[in-house]
């Protein structure tokens, strides 16, 4: 679903359309690098044409996105399940469930958040993990290095801070273990003193 569909209702025919989309340029990506997919090449896998493409997607980044996100739901990874409430020492269920879901895909991750990564891709997931972000400096204040900066700012850093984390653990190889790259990410959003 793209975020302009997000709490609208969708055709089911659109939505089908979509699922065929996606699951043609996550058969794609297994096959090839994402800069080497076409429009073209995604409609050919999804047996439509090229129309039908852009009557429900931009580009291919916005596709990418799109199926990243399902993809995440679909295994109960969706990030926006995040409560900032959380234990700050251990890391939620569905933030290694999310990580688990990366490592099993490593291979896409790798390419949709590296340097020629899919700017839509990174976008949507800074924005995801900002708005939990502010989410919990509203609840509970800013950590004493961000407390100067306004929220929004400070969450943006946070957001950084874990996307840095997911991107330089994408990097690694061998790749650590999920539950790691979701106890390092945490502990760049929560593990901060408090003056409370």
């Amino acid at each position: 679903m793209t975020i302009q569909d997000e709490g609208a209702r969708v055709d089911p025919r659109v939505l089908r359309t979509r699922r065929l989309l996606q699951d043609a340029l996550l058969s794609l990506a297994r096959e090839r690098s994402l800069d080497e997919i076409s429009v073209a090449d995604v409609a050919d896998r999804a047996t439509v044409n090229r129309s039908t493409f852009y009557q429900h997607y931009p580009d291919t980044d916005t596709l990418l996105a799109d199926a990243l996100d399902a993809q995440a739901a679909l295994v109960g990874a969706d990030l926006s399940q995040i409560h900032p409430g959380t234990n700050p020492g251990t890391p939620p269920d569905v933030l290694v469930r999310y990580a688990t879901h990366v490592a099993e895909n490593v291979g896409l991750y790798r390419s949709a958040l590296g340097e020629h990564g899919s700017p839509v891709a990174v976008t949507r997931l800074r924005r995801r993990i900002a708005a939990l972000a502010l989410e919990g400096l509203e609840l509970h204040g800013a950590p004493p290095a961000l407390a100067g900066l306004p929220r929004p700012i400070a969450a943006a850093a946070l957001a950084g801070s874990v996307i840095g984390v997911l991107v330089a653990w994408l990097e690694r190889d061998p790749l650590p273990p999920a539950q790691d790259a979701a106890t390092w990410a945490w502990s760049a959003v929560s593990g901060w003193p408090t003056d409370t």
